[in-house]
């Protein structure tokens, strides 16, 4: 088999034209996954009675701890689990009990899942000639893909004699190749180091945005799930907690489970005193009451309630003097471009992240403090047990 073949108009026109335009959106209707326990005695509720639509050309990311039925709702849209009950509709169709190859979808893998003894050309070209498509058409879609993911010159090689970040270029290039109208990533990136994973996901972004490919993503990391994502969905013990933006996940938290999952978040509890306008009165400690003017939704808080005000750790400013929650740094860590700061307050410990700290004052353990709030960040949660595996 050779790849070098005369141009053809195909491979002359642009090399993201053939793979373009036939995205296709994905709809979960009342989703349920039940799986036996082990020993026969018993169900586990894997996932549960979830519904999601991901649009047209939208990259959609499930993110949640170990366990959380992310994976599992994967593997329900891919065809390797078939739901319990539910619908499962790509560009409309109900797909629940239809195969993974009658699908129209590709997948991307955690461990690549190359084949060893198939050259990279062959690798990429695998899944054309299962769709026993003519000769040409398989050069030129392959030769195309290959150009689109920068692997020019190793077409000839093997799996083994690339580098993790190539391997994962191979990977989308076999996924893409077939046009698939909805694209799933299961931990695409997790067995790279942190520098190349860094690389590769604003890659693969880059190259989902370009094509237009629905995507669906699994990921554990957070930081990866919001910078790849059209939206996030953060899942719970096979429940969906909140979907939204990355920006709306991370600014507006629905409950204290999803503040601490995305990112740092400090908590402190109080009582909600109602509202004066349309912000929210919180009352905590020894009298100390705060307005605060962009509370969220704030759902299910009655007057007197407990509830506690969340707000990220860059939300809050250190001061000697003034007002302010009285407390005493407990640690002081640099970063470099950051000093981090635990702030014992005696109701719980704050978590405080100055950036260009050149441009502050520096404090050490022991220090008197004023935490300082940014209000108009700070969000009114119900008061909750957290816990996180």
């Amino acid at each position: 088999m050779s790849t070098q073949v005369q141009s053809t108009p195909t491979q002359k026109a642009d090399d993201l034209r053939q793979f373009s335009g036939k995205s296709s959106g994905v709809e979960l209707r009342d989703i349920t996954k039940i799986f036996p326990t082990p020993e026969g005695t018993g169900e586990t509720v894997a996932v549960n009675h979830i519904n999601l639509s991901v649009a047209d050309g939208e990259l959609v990311t499930l993110l949640g701890p170990s366990g959380c039925g992310k994976t599992t709702t994967l593997r329900m849209i891919s065809g390797f689990e078939y739901p319990s009950a539910g619908q499962i509709l790509i560009g409309g169709r109900d797909v629940a009990n239809v195969p993974p190859n009658k699908r129209g979808i590709s997948m991307v893998f955690q461990s690549y899942a190359l084949f060893p003894h198939l050259s990279i050309w062959e690798n990429i070209a695998y899944g054309l000639k299962v769709q026993r498509l003519p000769k040409d058409e398989v050069i030129a879609r392959t030769d195309a893909v290959i150009k689109l993911m920068q692997l020019e010159g190793m077409e000839r090689r093997f799996p083994n004699q690339l580098s993790g970040g190539q391997q994962q270029r191979v990977a989308l290039a076999r996924a893409v190749v077939i046009e698939p109208s909805v694209l799933l990533f299961d931990e695409p990136l997790s067995n790279l180091d942190a520098k190349l994973r860094e690389h590769m996901r604003d890659e693969l972004r880059s190259i989902q945005k370009r094509l237009g490919i629905t995507s669906v993503y699994v990921t554990h990391d957070q930081s990866e799930a919001m910078a790849i994502s059209d939206r996030v969905v953060i899942m719970k013990d096979g429940n969906l907690m909140q979907v939204g933006t990355p920006q709306e996940i991370y600014e507006y938290p629905n409950c204290k489970f999803v503040a601490n999952f995305i990112g740092k978040a400090n908590f402190i509890s109080g009582r909600f005193q109602g509202l004066e306008g349309e912000s929210a009165i919180v009352k905590f400690g020894d009298g100390m009451r705060y307005l605060i003017p962009n509370p969220g939704a704030m759902e299910g808080l009655r007057f007197g309630n407990p509830c506690c005000m969340a707000f990220r750790p860059e939300s809050v400013k250190l001061s000697d003097q003034g007002e302010g929650i009285p407390g005493v740094v407990k640690r002081a860590t640099y970063f470099g471009s950051k000093i981090e700061y635990e702030v014992d307050i005696g109701s719980t410990v704050l978590t405080v992240e100055i950036y260009n700290p050149q441009l502050s004052r520096r404090y050490q353990e022991g220090d008197a403090v004023k935490a300082v709030l940014d209000l108009d960040c700070v969000r009114v949660l119900p008061e909750e047990a957290l816990t996180i595996e």
